[in-house]
């Protein structure tokens, strides 16, 4: 059973349950101590749980389970007693927010357990909803309130974390019973203190009868509550878990304005609106995590691995173009390789075409075995991004447009018939707004499919689209066959760089299995391939390369780092990959005499 349904559950009955609380406590006939002392006599009906699975256990683990019910007990006394003392729409919110940082920091300690990048991002939506709660509330700061509440969070957190080890080392019955019966043995040692007994039987002698039934009523209510998180605790990650408890402030925002008649207005009221976003943000993030952790990729599944050449790259970097590409093709040995054709270079003078170096560069491939994917039109890859002649720049759009088609129809034309071409690019990221591009004729892309089709009907024709900041809409819903997007990592964005410096996105391999989900959906295109055409293999700094010191383009993208962004592209799902940077590599190992880059290509190329 999945944990995250499980909780959802058992936050929604815990907030109402919550509400309850309140409601008796605001009438002073149950007070704290008499509240957390009954609450854990009540941990003996989990003798009834024992015929569904009970099995001994060793000693240690005993003692573990013993001391989370004992953590338990003290959490809940003291959140009882911030309860009393304040409004429950700001305690719970507060202590909510608290104990999953105790609960992570313990988890980590105690159980050597991390959090990807997905849950990360869900754990700070969900906390900080939980502290915006909290922080529009009243403006007077109780002291006693925040110590009730860090020691409740505090003995929460722990208590999650002991109740997972013993989880993991025992049934679930057997565990909750076992956390239970210390929680039971610690009430009643809380009978030999004085002043304790006074609380409890004080409060049993003036209470009213009926309040005393639905006292017991929402024991009985939140208990099926406590039941279900310790349940998710043991399935799932016990700091996940406590955070999902943001889910109740929904249930008590409204319940609280509606039943207790706690009003907010004003700015108080758009904070508890952006709290209750951040938390549907933070569950709709958690809930996403969960469902790409189903499509994880199968390991060990084959992967090819390729990679992209450009002749203006490796003359930019100061590297002889024809030996770069020999090296490649006859060390690193790729299936298959991108090559481009740049406009600019091909047609320097209207009408007149020189396809030599783009000649050579297919021939080497077709000597090397190696298929080619050829990138062809005005925008393709590497900076500028479009690649215009000096006479097509001043037409006006739809006379560029025009002849650009002309030199595609000529291209496709000269290429019909060499088989090294396996499959041809149209455009580069059409549909995003990056690079020095002048404007683009209505539906550019799909005009220049449809031209490349009425020549070349057998050829499949690829559309690309950045990971991170494309849509993918247009570029999978286009004539295209076959669909590439960008990952990159570790980039310095051109606007808000000055303020970042060098920015590594925060998303995990999942997102894209995610993006491809829903894409694929919307688009309806179930079956259509996606590739991802540019792996980032190189540094991208504040400064082209050759402007970049070496050892800040090692700090940059270590070989280590590159080692990692392969293993992450394997985790993000996709089963074909063609790396961007062999240019670089070549130079790093035949300039600076460091080979790193190059084997480390070099070796996965090969292996496969």
């Amino acid at each position: 059973m999945n944990w995250l349904l499980v909780s959802f559950v058992a936050q929604f009955i815990l907030g109402s349950s919550g509400i309850f609380d309140k409601l008796l406590l605001q009438k002073k006939e149950i007070n704290p101590y008499a509240y957390t002392f009954w609450l854990g006599i009540l941990g003996f009906f989990s003798l009834f749980f024992l015929p569904f699975g009970f099995s001994s256990i060793s000693l240690g683990v005993g003692l573990v389970a013993i001391l989370a019910g004992f953590l338990f007990i003290i959490g809940l006394f003291f959140l009882y007693l911030a309860l009393y003392r304040s409004e429950a729409s700001r305690v719970i919110p507060l202590i909510g927010g608290i104990s999953p940082l105790f609960t992570l920091g313990a988890s980590v300690v105690f159980l050597n357990y991390s959090l990807g990048g997905g849950e990360i991002i869900s754990f700070i939506l969900l906390v900080a909803g939980g502290a915006v709660f909290y922080l529009v509330g009243e403006k007077k700061f109780r002291l006693a309130i925040i110590f009730y509440v860090l020691f409740s969070a505090g003995a929460f957190g722990l208590s999650n974390t002991l109740s997972k080890i013993v989880f993991d080392h025992t049934s679930f019955f057997t565990g909750f019973f076992w956390i239970k019966i210390g929680g039971v043995l610690l009430v009643l040692l809380s009978l030999f203190n004085a002043g304790f007994r006074k609380h409890i039987f004080a409060s049993s002698k003036t209470s009213a009868t009926a309040h005393k039934f639905w006292y017991l009523a929402n024991r009985a209510y939140a208990g099926l509550g406590s039941i279900l998180i310790s349940f998710a605790v043991s399935l799932g990650h016990p700091a996940l878990v406590d955070a999902t408890q943001s889910l109740k402030y929904m249930v008590i925002f409204l319940a609280a304005w509606l039943i207790l008649k706690e009003r907010s207005f004003g700015k108080a009221l758009l904070g508890k609106i952006l709290a209750t976003i951040l938390i549907i943000l933070g569950v709709l993030s958690l809930g996403l995590s969960e469902y790409a952790k189903s499509m994880e990729p199968v390991a060990g599944r084959p992967v090819e691995w390729n990679l992209t050449f450009s002749k203006k790259q490796s003359k930019f970097l100061g590297l002889d173009w024809r030996e770069n590409l020999d090296a490649i093709l006859k060390e690193l040995k790729p299936s298959k390789i991108r090559l481009i054709a740049y406009w600019d270079e091909i047609e320097k003078t209207e009408g007149q075409y020189d396809f030599s170096d783009l000649d050579w560069q297919i021939m080497k491939a077709q000597e090397a075995g190696s298929k080619v994917i050829l990138a062809i039109g005005l925008k393709v890859p590497r900076w500028p991004e479009c690649h215009l002649p000096d006479w097509a720049a001043s037409r006006p759009v739809e006379k560029r447009e025009e002849v650009l088609r002309h030199y595609l129809q000529v291209a496709i034309k000269k290429y019909k018939y060499d088989l090294t071409i396996v499959a041809l690019q149209i455009e580069n990221e059409p549909y995003l707004n990056f690079g020095n591009c002048p404007a683009r004729g209505q539906d550019f892309v799909n005009k220049e499919i449809a031209l490349v089709k009425t020549i070349d009907a057998i050829r499949p024709v690829l559309v690309t689209d950045s990971g991170e900041l494309g849509l993918w809409y247009k570029a999978v819903g286009s004539q295209g066959d076959f669909f590439g997007t960008t990952m990159y990592r570790k980039i310095y964005p051109a606007i808000v760089g000055p303020l970042t410096g060098i920015f590594e996105y925060p998303l995990p391999p999942s997102y894209f299995r995610l993006k491809e989900a829903f894409i694929r959906k919307i688009t309806r295109q179930p079956i259509k391939k996606f590739i991802v055409i540019e792996l980032q293999a190189e540094p991208w700094g504040v400064k082209s390369i050759p402007e970049t010191p070496y050892t800040e383009q090692l700090k940059i993208f270590s070989p280590e780092y590159f080692s990692k962004t392969i293993e992450y592209a394997k985790a993000a799902g996709f089963d074909e990959y063609y790396f961007w940077g062999a240019e670089w590599w070549w130079m790093m190992k035949t300039k600076y005499n460091n080979p790193a880059y190059w084997d480390i290509a070099k070796k996965i190329i090969n292996s496969q």
